[in-house]
Formats: structure tokens, C-alpha cells, sequence
């Protein structure tokens, strides 16, 4: 059973008692990413959740690992464009020791400036590897062209330069204006009893208050079609091809999640079957989403020998037309509607996947869905839906990036004489 409750200083809480695990899930939400920040601090929010590791006023590095490893717990932290998560699993009878030590990084981080010193190094590798990563650069390039005329299209990391110039007392006055009462939600899933852990959560976070007033920074972002190359001196070619999407709370965002399982979501999925499985011309393809506030993205990767590029895009193209002529069965429907249900449930037994649900919707959407509601939406989706989001997709100009070996494929004609 779900419980949303307010802290004695106004910190939202989720929580979900699990009586049959053994363990509790506990996570912090801050609702600060790269995208709340300006073009000078390009970094920031990614460099303050490395540093919530590296000491407390309380607490050394050292000792914050060493707590957490005697209690056999997991702790971790992500930060992304809309969001800071910090999270931590351990046993039920470890969660205040567990509590203890992530409120003393929350709430007392000590930002020292020979830390903050050591830690640009580590960051600046990070850079690094994700660019000599053309997987994952793919992506990234993309989705920063598409918003780059709004903080959506910076990257999470920052840059060398930008994050050159923070400072411990930048890192720390950040942080000030940006870690405040109204805009973190905790979420809690296990084994617990609500009224205790509501004393818990109002122990060790109920009393805190931010020292400045909250102003969040306002950012609108809109898709921009870009059409992005970048040579890498390896053998394959990655490439993406996005799509203008759909906000995170548009009224077809189920629909849109059965179509992408349908069309580029795993070994059964169209694509995979017909770029792949049957004309063997990709190791890597399939189709994601991306959703934000108030833009989206659909977007079709695939990694290959650039030799097969145009083939590669020809297929694609083939494909989105031949499913927008077909339209989707009444079976297929059914079957995939099931799969998704099935991955749901399952994947609901994990108290941090519970915990994670249950955190990013309340932070993100001010309400969390009980999982037989989420079953229903699913379960609605109509023949027609999927044809209206085919529709809402396919009628954008695509974008696209090429990182890799480029050599011998003549992108901006092949993707214009294809997808226009």
C-alpha cells in the first residue's frame, strides 16, 4: 500500500510497506539536473553528487564507505537533466544506521576545496571515456544538438572548461539554492511500519530547513532537427535516427510505450526480426524513448559496418512505412501488451525498482500510480492509439547522428533522400 505524507518541514515522502521482503529500499529525489543550470556552472549538479561521497562535516570519505560496507548495504547516486537521485538498500534492521549516514551527506556535505581539486580529475576521465564510448556518444550528441538553444541540450558531465571553473564556494552556493525542502521527495519501500518510519524520516530530515528562499530556474526546450557527424577511428559506424516525441504526460504516452516495444524494443521487435535477424546487416538495432517535461524524442539506433550505412537507412525506412500502412494486429496487440504487463510486475518485486517508481513519479508528476492502475492504462491501448502515435511521430523531420568510422557514406544525402 502506497502512503504520500509531509515531513514536519514540508518534505514530501512516498512510502510502501512490503511486508514479505527483508530489506528496505531508501532513496533521496532532488529535482536538479544539468538542465537547471547556466551555461558558466555546466556540471554543477553532476560535481555535487560526486562530492556528497568525498567527506561530510561528520564524516570522512572513508568512513562513509566503510559504514555502508559493515552493513552489507548497496549505496549509490545518478544525476540527469531534470534530476539527482541518492539511494541506498540494506536489511530492515540497518536502516536507521543506513539513514544516519545519507542524511550526514545530504544535509552536511563538507565541499572541501582539496576534495572538490581531486575529484575534477576524476570527472574530467569521465568525460573522457564517454567520449571515446561512440555508443553512448551517439546518443548524446543527438539529444544535445536537438535542445541546443535551452540548458536541455547541455551535457550532464559539463565540459572541461565549465567545470574547470567550479570552485568548492561556487559548489557549495549552489547547492544552497538548489537542495531545498521543496524540491526533494524521499521515497521508502520494504519492510517497515509507516508510523515508525514516518518518526524515522522526521528524526533525521523533518528538521532541516534550506537557508534561502527556492527559485527554481524556468527552462523551455523544443525540438530542432540537426544532423550531427563525428569521426572516430574504430572499425563500425553508430548511428541515430530521432524523431520529435512526446512529453512525459502526454495523453498517449502508453501507447507510445507499446508501439516502441513493438516496433524496436528487444529480439522480437520488428526491426530486430527484419534489419538483423533476416538481412543480417547490424549487430545493435532497436528504438527508445526519451520524455521530459515539455518535449520527447523516438529515436532508432543501430551500429554497423559503414559500408551497409544506406541499406541500413533504406530498411528503416521501410519499415516505418510498411507498419504505418499495416497498422498493428489485434494479436500483436494483445501479445505485447502482455509482455509489458508481465515486465512490470516483475520487475515490481525489487523494492529499488518499487522505490525508484514510486520517488521519480512524485517527484516528476506530483502523484504516483498504484500498479493495478498503471495495468489498466496499458491494457487501454487501442489499434487506433497506436495509429495516432505513428502519425504524431513519423510527421516531424528525423535528426540524426553518425559517430564512427565515416568513411565512404555521404550522410546528409542518404538521410534527406530517405526520410524527406
Amino acid at each position: 500500500m502506497l502512503s504520500i505524507e509531509r515531513l514536519e518541514n514540508g518534505i514530501q515522502v512516498v512510502l510502501e510497506e512490503i511486508g514479505y521482503v527483508r530489506s528496505i529500499s531508501f532513496g533521496i529525489w532532488v529535482k536538479n539536473g544539468s538542465r537547471n543550470e547556466r551555461p558558466n556552472e555546466n556540471g554543477v549538479s553532476h560535481y555535487i553528487e560526486h562530492m556528497m561521497f568525498k567527506g561530510t562535516q561528520n564524516r570522512t570519505a572513508r568512513q562513509i564507505a566503510e559504514e555502508m560496507d559493515a552493513l552489507g548495504g548497496q549505496i549509490n547516486a545518478y544525476t540527469t537533466k531534470e534530476y539527482t537521485c541518492y539511494h541506498t538498500r540494506v536489511l530492515d534492521k540497518h536502516v536507521q544506521k543506513a539513514m544516519d549516514v545519507m542524511r550526514d551527506m545530504l544535509l552536511h556535505p563538507a565541499f572541501a576545496q582539496e576534495e572538490v581539486e581531486k575529484e575534477r580529475n576524476v570527472i574530467q576521465e569521465e568525460i573522457y571515456m564517454y567520449d571515446d564510448a561512440p555508443e553512448e556518444l551517439v546518443h548524446d550528441c543527438l539529444q544535445d544538438g536537438i535542445w541546443q538553444n535551452s540548458s536541455l541540450g547541455m551535457p550532464i558531465l559539463g565540459t572541461e572548461e565549465s567545470i574547470a571553473g567550479l570552485t568548492a564556494e561556487r559548489i557549495r552556493g549552489y547547492y544552497e539554492k538548489n537542495y531545498h525542502t521543496d524540491n526533494i521527495v524521499i521515497s521508502v519501500a520494504g519492510n517497515f511500519q509507516r508510523e515508525q518510519m514516518l518518526e524515522l524520516l522526521n528524526q533525521y530530515f523533518g528538521r532541516w530547513h534550506a537557508k534561502q528562499p527556492y527559485q527554481p530556474y524556468q527552462t523551455k526546450a523544443s525540438y530542432q532537427m540537426v544532423r550531427i557527424q563525428k569521426r572516430k577511428d574504430i572499425e563500425q559506424l553508430h548511428t541515430c535516427i530521432a524523431f520529435p516525441g512526446l512529453e512525459r504526460e502526454h495523453a498517449l504516452k502508453y501507447a507510445l510505450a507499446v508501439f516502441q516495444t513493438i516496433f524496436g524494443g528487444g529480439m522480437s521487435s520488428r526491426l530486430f526480426q527484419k534489419i538483423r535477424e533476416e538481412q543480417g546487416l547490424t549487430y545493435s538495432i532497436y528504438s527508445y524513448t526519451t520524455a521530459f517535461a515539455d518535449t520527447g524524442l523516438f529515436s532508432i539506433c543501430a551500429s554497423m559496418n559503414p559500408a551497409q550505412a544506406e541499406i541500413v537507412y533504406q530498411s528503416i525506412a521501410r519499415e516505418i512505412n510498411a507498419i504505418r500502412k499495416e497498422g498493428v494486429s489485434k494479436d500483436l496487440l494483445h501479445v505485447t501488451k502482455e509482455q509489458m504487463i508481465s515486465n512490470f510486475i516483475m520487475g515490481a518485486e525489487s523494492t529499488l525498482n518499487r522505490m525508484t517508481a514510486a520517488g521519480s513519479a512524485l517527484l516528476l508528476r506530483g502523484a504516483v500510480q498504484e500498479m493495478e492502475e498503471v495495468i489498466q492504462k496499458i491494457e487501454a491501448v487501442s489499434q487506433e492509439d497506436i495509429a495516432q502515435v505513428m502519425q504524431l511521430i513519423f510527421s516531424g523531420q528525423p535528426s540524426y547522428s553518425a559517430v564512427g568510422n565515416l568513411k565512404g557514406v555521404d550522410f546528409s544525402n542518404t538521410v534527406e533522400k530517405i526520410f524527406s
